[in-house]
């Protein structure tokens, strides 16, 4: 993989030259600009047409989230990395809704910080896996999205799916493992994983997360949460 070009986006100057410091010492990655508001950030991203954003949430003026939003319409293979104090669902989906890839603590560790980014830098969207990782966010996430009205132009009586990857889609959306839908479903765990992958082909999504999204916002499947 060529050089990663990087755009940072941090009020403070102090946090953007932790970042530069480490990233500086990484061969695989390359600093093209900074910025210290929203305003800038959109401008920085025009001028350089950088692989990665690096952004605080709460930045001044235009929030992190306008500004992802505003760079997802002009320029949709950027990958937006977002940092915030809450990790809040509600914040999640607004943050899934702006198409970031990633959503981190902003006491992140670098080591997982640079597992992230070349995650992100390979096509990845880490931000799911924080969906189906923590329990009270998920069904925050989920629920958010099955509250959602359908989209007209999207709605469809018509699935790609079988009746059976469906079922598997809808356990795999109430947050159950591989393990327990083999056992709910009474298959093995290599079949569910085969339909786990047939899903994501026929859906050409990346992962289960963005295939439960694709497939509740068409009204293929609905979620039921634990205690419901």
């Amino acid at each position: 993989m060529s050089v990663t070009s990087i755009v940072l986006v941090h009020a403070h100057a102090l946090f953007r030259e932790g970042l530069r410091h480490h990233l500086n010492a990484e061969s695989d990655f390359r600093i093209t600009g900074e910025a210290s508001n929203g305003q800038q950030a959109i401008q920085l991203v025009d001028y350089t047409d950088p692989d990665l954003v690096l952004m605080e949430v709460d930045l001044p003026g235009i929030n992190g989230l306008e500004v992802s939003r505003a760079i997802k319409r002009t320029h949709p293979h950027v990958g937006i990395v977002l940092f915030s104090a809450d990790m809040d669902g509600d914040h999640v989906v607004k943050a899934i809704r702006a198409g970031v890839a990633a959503y981190l603590p902003r006491n992140i560790g670098w080591e997982a910080l640079h597992e992230v980014l070349t995650e992100v830098r390979r096509g990845g969207y880490p931000i799911n896996d924080l969906v189906l990782s923590l329990p009270d966010v998920a069904s925050q996430v989920i629920e958010a999205f099955r509250l959602m009205v359908v989209d007209e132009d999207t709605q469809s009586i018509y699935s790609p799916l079988s009746p059976r990857e469906l079922e598997v889609l809808e356990l795999v959306a109430a947050g159950r493992t591989n393990k327990e839908i083999a056992f709910q479903l009474d298959i093995s765990n290599q079949t569910v994983k085969n339909h786990v992958s047939s899903i994501l082909r026929k859906l050409a999504v990346n992962d289960r997360t963005q295939a439960v999204v694709y497939a509740m916002r068409r009204g293929w499947i609905k979620v039921v949460l634990p205690g419901e």
